[in-house]
């Protein structure tokens, strides 16, 4: 049978599209989930472009999902229902590790279906038996509105769950009537990008059940995940491994590797399967570089977000959530900060700081303050050039887009002379 595509915001809702893909599964369809605009690349992904036949891939009901992965290139992931169903079935036992029954949860989704965070939330409640509520993006945009439209029970009435991406719980931490509503949640797993400093910070201050957590697309989503309690302990991290995973590092590079039975079977082109590549049959190399420690996983940043300084690897988004925790403590009006690295004849690469204030923060004085601060850093990890960026941001998943804010600076001329810089 023909591969289904189906792009839930067509939908007048995303019930709606949860039940055309419920469908779809009856029917042992593949069913490729994107936005409106991946339309024509879903299309040749699956083999329907123009000059292409259609194969479908003999592994009866699946999906096919877009992943930046952890390697940031944008890859159409196939996941069979099956694997689907056995992250929900260790997510469940997960929960009972932690006193909660999934058959009595109230799953809320607050993300798009065809995002595997936003698509598991029917998974889980489809096995588990759970009652599933979808949260409509107009309310999510007003948190206080979402607050009112969906008053919560208390959490040991009825367990609520909930998926958010740092972006997402930044806005509710941002008004008391929709952080007094996160707090009637039993757990708020925060996955897709790091958990700021200064959001974990006020998170802890406010008592929320936290599980920052990690997973991907290729390995049908969470894959470890630190529990609440942990969490308010200060404990930092994403936690330890679910039951059917086992986790490792590549010695040479720190890569993170992944193990167990519901990793992807690889990447659709053109119709066509890319196995995804494995150093040791079902093991999966992320492109995210970790720690293991006593506490559990650590990621330390995307190995292709690492550069390489004065004969050092930096991990770019370990030195933002650094630099960002201690210019709040400094009290120093720091809005939004991302580090590039660029070529340099002495240093391999050096870092060149893009930020933006608080609003009426002055940049100089910013830029002096950030300056300050580094000082007694090492000399590797201080930025050589800062620029002021009122338009900075991240992109719809909360991630930043180096390569375009590279780009961004190149085409204004604003990148300095490489020059031999003091230690």
């Amino acid at each position: 049978m023909q591969p289904l595509i189906l792009t839930p915001s067509a939908f007048s809702d995303a019930a709606a599209a949860g039940m055309v893909l419920e469908e779809a599964w009856r029917q042992h369809r593949q069913v490729g989930l994107g936005a409106l605009e991946d339309r024509d690349d879903l299309r040749r992904a699956l083999g329907l472009g123009d000059g292409l036949s259609p194969r479908g891939l003999q592994m009866g009901a699946a999906v096919v999902v877009g992943s930046g992965g952890s390697s940031g290139r944008r890859r159409w992931c196939v996941q069979p229902l099956s694997h689907l169903e056995a992250s929900a079935k260790a997510t469940g036992r997960w929960l009972q590790a932690q006193g909660v029954d999934p058959s009595s949860c109230l799953h809320l989704n607050a993300l798009p279906l065809h995002h595997v965070s936003g698509l598991m939330p029917l998974v889980r409640c489809r096995q588990w038996g759970a009652q599933l509520r979808w949260l409509p993006p107009s309310l999510l945009r007003r948190p206080a509105q979402l607050a009112a439209a969906l008053p919560l029970d208390d959490p040991h009435t009825k367990p609520v769950l909930l998926s958010l991406v740092p972006t997402l719980l930044r806005r509710f931490l941002a008004d008391p009537i929709a952080l007094d509503w996160l707090r009637r949640c039993r757990v708020i797993w925060v996955g897709g990008a790091p958990l700021e400093a200064r959001d974990a910070s006020v998170a802890r201050r406010s008592g929320l059940p936290i599980s920052p957590c990690y997973g991907a697309t290729e390995t049908a989503a969470m894959v470890c995940a630190l529990t609440p309690e942990q969490f308010l302990a200060g404990t930092q991290g994403c936690g330890h491994p679910l039951h059917d995973v086992d986790l490792r590092l590549d010695p040479a590079s720190s890569a993170l590797e992944v193990h167990c039975q519901r990793l992807s079977p690889g990447w659709l082109k053109d119709g066509q399967l890319v196995p995804l590549p494995q150093p040791q049959p079902g093991w999966w190399r992320s492109g995210d570089g970790a720690k293991l420690t006593a506490g559990g996983l650590q990621i330390l940043g995307r190995l292709d977000g690492a550069i390489h300084s004065g004969g050092e690897t930096l991990f770019l988004e370990m030195l933002e959530a650094r630099l960002t925790a201690e210019a709040e403590a400094a009290g120093l009006g720091l809005q939004k900060l991302m580090l590039l690295g660029v070529p340099d004849q002495v240093w391999g690469e050096r870092l060149v700081a893009l930020l933006q204030t608080v609003p009426g923060t002055s940049p100089a004085d910013l830029i002096g303050g950030l300056q300050r601060l580094v000082v007694r850093w090492r000399p590797a990890e201080r930025p050589r050039q800062w620029q002021h960026c009122p338009e900075l941001a991240v992109n719809c998943q909360g991630k930043w887009e180096r390569h375009y804010w590279r780009q961004w600076l190149q085409a204004r001329e604003l990148l300095s002379p490489a020059r031999p810089s003091q230690s």
